[in-house]
């Protein structure tokens, strides 16, 4: 599982030999904070939009910077054994930044998928995957999961 949790320069050759094999590349990103089941149908339904599935993963100082000082609530080596042990998960990556842009650029994967609660016009990358042929996928929400929802419950 371990080998699935690499850099940008490890993950720029991942993707370059699956595409010499006709590999479709889905890329999408997120938290992932506390997994449960709406992340689970948006990294399935994300799987079987190509051939092999790259989860970006935000850094703890992203996330920090996104969701707020008390969060996440599971570390980024955590988080990423997670989506690494998802057996329809091909590679994650982890990224500083606010949003993924770099990653995305650096990649050019072919469908990049997020959840309902984007626009297309929202989607950070959309109009650069779409500039070069790729396409956007927007995954329907499942109503009631959430990490919000999870901690809220906890409390």
């Amino acid at each position: 599982m371990s080998q699935k949790i690499v850099n940008s320069h490890t993950l720029i050759q991942r993707c370059n030999g699956w595409r010499l094999k006709g590999d479709k590349i889905v890329f999408t990103n997120g938290c992932f904070d506390i997994l449960h089941r709406g992340h689970i149908d948006l990294l399935l339904e994300a799987a079987e939009q190509g051939n092999k599935l790259i989860v970006a993963l935000n850094t703890d100082a992203s996330v920090s910077r996104l969701k707020g000082a008390d969060r996440p609530i599971n570390t980024e080596q955590d988080r990423a054994m997670l989506l690494a042990a998802q057996t329809f998960v091909d590679a994650v990556c982890l990224f500083d930044t606010d949003t993924p842009l770099d990653l995305i650029k650096l990649l050019h994967p072919d469908i990049l998928v997020k959840g309902g609660d984007y626009t297309t016009d929202q989607i950070v990358g959309a109009q650069e995957v779409k500039s070069y042929g790729g396409r956007v996928h927007i995954v329907p929400l499942r109503k009631g999961y959430s990490s919000t929802n999870t901690l809220s419950r906890l409390k």
